[in-house]
């Protein structure tokens, strides 16, 4: 006899982070974080848990689309679970660029980070993911839009990572 198989994952965790330059992408003051996207995007799409980033329309990453303002650049990815974005963005070389922020971009004044759950093999778009950000700052977190300090779990009945 078999074991029965995992039940089906039905959430998975979205992210997005927006950050503002503090000057234009293509300035030799920013080409370092420029020559680390390539690689922490790899290490991104190879991490445990990891499920899908947003990228522009043929190019590697995310960095020209702009819909929060020319100067604010946006990532937006989608997780298995709380803990396997926990692990990439603290327990990973990615710490090593979030160590060095201040380098590339203005001190932030209000959310830059919001996470939210989504039903497994939802991709959501980038007016979905502001929204969030913009109902984190409004109200602050609820279980619609929070972050890892505020996180709530999954809805009732759905799983953030299968088990």
């Amino acid at each position: 006899m078999t074991s029965p198989a995992p039940a089906a994952q039905l959430a998975q965790l979205a992210q997005l982070n927006v950050a503002t330059l503090s000057h234009p992408l293509d300035d030799p003051r920013i080409a370092p974080f420029v020559e680390l996207l390539d690689p922490v995007n790899a290490a991104a799409d190879g991490a445990p848990g990891f499920v899908w980033r947003l990228v522009g329309d043929g190019a590697a990453d995310a960095t020209g689309l702009r819909p929060a303002g020319e100067d604010v650049i946006v990532n937006m990815s989608v997780w298995e679970s709380p803990e396997a974005l926990w692990d990439f963005t603290y327990r990973s070389g990615h710490l090593d660029v979030v160590r060095r922020r201040r380098e590339w971009f203005e001190r932030h004044v209000e959310a830059h980070l919001v996470l939210w759950w989504v039903p497994a093999g939802h991709r959501p778009s980038l007016d979905e993911a502001l929204e969030r950000l913009a109902d984190l700052r409004a109200n602050g977190p609820s279980p619609r839009a929070f972050t890892f300090a505020s996180a709530y779990p999954a809805p009732d009945g759905i799983v953030g990572a299968v088990r």
